[in-house]
């Protein structure tokens, strides 16, 4: 089996930077790619920003693209989300995830995951 914890989650201003972080642990071996997705009060989940490592490729949600920066470690199956010049519509909670295998046209897919984290607060305020 697979655990997913993130952490890095908290309370910043409009136009200010946090950093999400989430490692992989356990059958590692398994994971094929990580992704975010968040989901605010009263809204369906959505995609954020995902990374493979087979083929190594980042892929971005059209809201985070200019904004967010996904990078990966190799070996620990660990995932970082920088997240820049933040704004109040990105209040939400941020969940990390894990696949097993890994389709590029289905990366946004949340039911493609199979290992969840607890998820991470982040409220940006104005």
């Amino acid at each position: 089996q697979v655990q997913v914890v993130e952490s890095g989650g908290g309370l910043v201003q409009s136009g200010g930077s946090l950093r999400l972080s989430c490692a992989a642990s356990g059958r590692i071996g398994l994971i094929y790619a990580m992704g975010w997705f968040r989901q605010a009060p009263g809204k369906e989940r959505e995609f954020v920003a995902a990374a493979s490592w087979i083929p190594d490729l980042t892929y971005y949600d059209d809201s985070a693209k200019g904004r967010f920066i996904i990078s990966t470690t190799s070996v620990k199956k660990t995932v970082y989300l920088q997240m820049n010049s933040l704004k109040p519509e990105d209040t939400a909670v941020y969940y990390c995830a894990a696949r097993e295998t890994f389709l590029e046209a289905t990366v946004a897919e949340s039911r493609q995951y199979r290992y969840w984290g607890q998820g991470t607060q982040v409220t940006v305020y104005s």
